[in-house]
């Protein structure tokens, strides 16, 4: 093949990405930090087909039979080919994925921005970031009703995001050196929408006490923004374990999370807390240096974690 027939090839690529700080708080308002996390990733190519098809993890077929959970990306296809003018065109779209799917890592959003980023490199036409964002923002609504737009910035950028419900994001600096968080994979599928509605409901029950919780993780959030961009790695890690305790009481943890954020602190980790929606997912670890991150990465997994992976905070110069 290769001489004889050039084949024009589109490729997409995005991040997993993790919450830091501030997951279901964000719902009331209050501050979150999300930023990329490049351990985890999406591929998309993009070729030339005889017909419309799909080719991923879940589903290999033609693009308009794909099953319900396919919903969003199908339509993320449709409409970033209405957005080319290309409507009529055949094409077969393969997605490769290293993000977990349901761990509160963004998968849906990363695919949707890989594909974005796929067709418009197939076309040859430049995307700029607000129209990957609104297109992005689109396939989201069908993957998760009403989203924050956060999941979407994350996986398609490079810096941590400080992010207030109903306000623009704001884009700041990872200013920390010798910090490296472990993020491990209890396994579970994380419970979000069931977490979300149970703190919906702690709030019926004792509105002061709920909103004592939900207060005290903005303040955390504030609070670990200002330790990484003053460089105070235990401050952040201080931060984190007065996080997940508040989490606890809104009843979003659940005994394997709670077993393994116990397990990281046991083992030197400067903070650990649930990231994401809770109820299962990932927990996220704080460590001042490889060699302990790799230590408790270990540790993990034989606690009991399917996976572990370990990110740099340090600003890629």
């Amino acid at each position: 093949m290769i001489g004889m027939n050039r084949k024009n090839i589109g490729h997409g690529q995005a991040t997993g990405k993790i919450i830091l700080m501030g997951e279901h708080a964000v719902v009331y308002g209050e501050p979150a930090i999300a930023f990329p996390f490049e351990e985890t990733s999406i591929m998309t190519t993009i070729e030339s087909d005889q017909m419309m098809t799909l080719d991923c993890q879940y589903f290999c077929g033609n693009l308009a039979e794909v099953p319900a959970r396919l919903k969003s990306v199908q339509k993320v296809i449709y409409q970033t080919l209405a957005e080319l003018g290309q409507e009529n065109t055949t094409l077969k779209i393969t997605i490769n994925s290293t993000i977990p799917a349901e761990r509160g890592m963004g998968s849906s959003a990363a695919v949707a921005v890989a594909i974005v980023r796929g067709l418009f490199d197939y076309f040859k036409t430049p995307c700029s970031p607000e129209t990957l964002l609104r297109l992005v923002d689109e396939a989201e609504k069908i993957a998760h009703g009403n989203p924050s737009g956060i999941d979407a910035a994350a996986t398609s950028g490079s810096k941590p995001i400080f992010f207030i419900k109903g306000q623009p994001l704001e884009l700041f600096p990872m200013n920390v050196s010798n910090a490296y968080l472990i993020v491990a994979d209890t396994g579970i599928k994380g419970q979000t929408r069931e977490a979300v509605s149970d703190v919906a409901h702690l709030f019926e029950e004792d509105k002061q006490l709920a909103a004592k919780h939900i207060t005290e993780l903005g303040r955390l959030t504030v609070q670990a923004k200002q330790a990484i961009l003053m460089n105070d790695v235990p401050l952040l890690g201080t931060s984190m374990n007065q996080a997940h305790e508040h989490l606890k009481a809104l009843t979003v943890s659940n005994k394997q999370l709670d077993h393994l954020v116990e397990t990281a602190r046991n083992n030197g980790a400067l903070g650990a807390k649930l990231t994401g929606g809770g109820r299962g997912g990932c927990l996220i670890a704080l460590v001042d240096s490889k060699r302990q991150a790799e230590k408790i990465a270990d540790s993990l997994k034989n606690a009991g974690a399917t996976a572990a992976w370990i990110q740099s905070l340090e600003v890629k110069k």
